[in-house]
């Protein structure tokens, strides 16, 4: 069990980064200032990158630590 953790140590770190490019990636194409609807507007997206930069850091810390070995149990 403790190896599993370790391999999704890995996958945690790697999501995290990986889910920010998305959600910039999206961001750029989806705001239009010509569009009539919440999604074309910047504001929300910027407030959205915001909060979510924190959590996709997080989630590479936590993976890092995972990867370590910091949350294994010994017998």
């Amino acid at each position: 069990m403790n190896s599993f953790k370790r391999y999704l140590g890995i996958l945690w770190m790697v999501l995290g980064p990986v889910l920010f490019y998305l959600l910039v990636h999206s961001a750029v194409v989806n705001i239009d200032l010509s569009g009539k609807s919440d999604i074309n507007k910047p504001l929300p997206w910027i407030i959205i990158m915001i909060v979510f930069a924190p959590v996709a850091a997080g989630l590479s810390i936590f993976g890092y630590y995972a990867w370590k070995g910091e949350y294994d149990i010994a017998n």
